[in-house]
């Protein structure tokens, strides 16, 4: 009689559980560019949302984002930054990072500041275009509101299709809203970051499972 080959029975029970992965996933997209990302690290690329300006030290979203995923997570956010200040510093303070997945999360002070819509539009994609050439997956953090930025939020989500990227909708939406979840009239406190980070995790996570899978297939 021919015995099962155990290499063999792993790569069945690893295509088993990917299929798994993909069914409980829900809604997930099926074409997201770089699934397969060979990257350590999940870069917050982001203004000060993603510092976690308002809260106290160790109560940014990045930080409890990491406790939830157990994958390292590296704060690459700036204070004041707009989408065309951020071009500038995403070979140093992204790529050079050995990013698995960046979460981009701008266009709060680009709106501010009245830079144009369709130049931040711009900015993105090309922020998409150069971490994505590199092989790294590529997640936008919408920050847009019911009540604000609803015309960013649209183009966010066109350029999400147009790209093939994780796309999470809403992560401010009932925080600039309600005053025991912020610490300002915009930035939300430690309470309002959790819950930021809870719906990156949720945004994210059905894609490092079948990035974990399929990169233990190419084994």
């Amino acid at each position: 009689m021919r015995k099962n080959n155990p290499k063999h029975r792993i790569i069945i029970t690893e295509i088993c559980l990917l299929l798994i992965v993909s069914i409980f996933s829900g809604c997930t997209e099926s074409n997201i560019t770089n699934l397969e990302s060979r990257g350590k690290n999940i870069i917050c690329f982001g203004d000060s949302i993603t510092v976690g300006f308002g809260a106290q030290e160790g109560q940014d979203y990045p930080t409890a984002l990491a406790k939830m995923t157990h994958y390292p997570v590296i704060n690459a956010g700036l204070n004041g930054d707009t989408s065309s200040e951020a071009l500038r510093r995403i070979d140093t303070d992204v790529l050079s990072k050995d990013p698995l997945l960046v979460i981009v999360e701008f266009g709060g002070n680009d709106f501010l500041t009245k830079i144009p819509l369709e130049e931040t539009v711009k900015n993105i994609g090309e922020m998409i275009k150069t971490i994505q050439s590199k092989g790294v997956m590529v997640a936008i953090a919408d920050i847009s509101t019911s009540l604000v930025m609803g015309d960013y939020g649209k183009e966010f989500r066109r350029l999400s299709k147009k790209y093939g990227t994780i796309f999470i909708p809403g992560i401010l939406n009932g925080i600039i809203t309600d005053s025991e979840l912020k610490s300002d009239f915009i930035h939300p406190n430690s309470k309002g970051y959790q819950l930021i980070a809870h719906r990156v995790y949720r945004g994210i996570i059905p894609y490092l499972n079948q990035n974990s899978i399929l990169r233990r297939l190419k084994k």
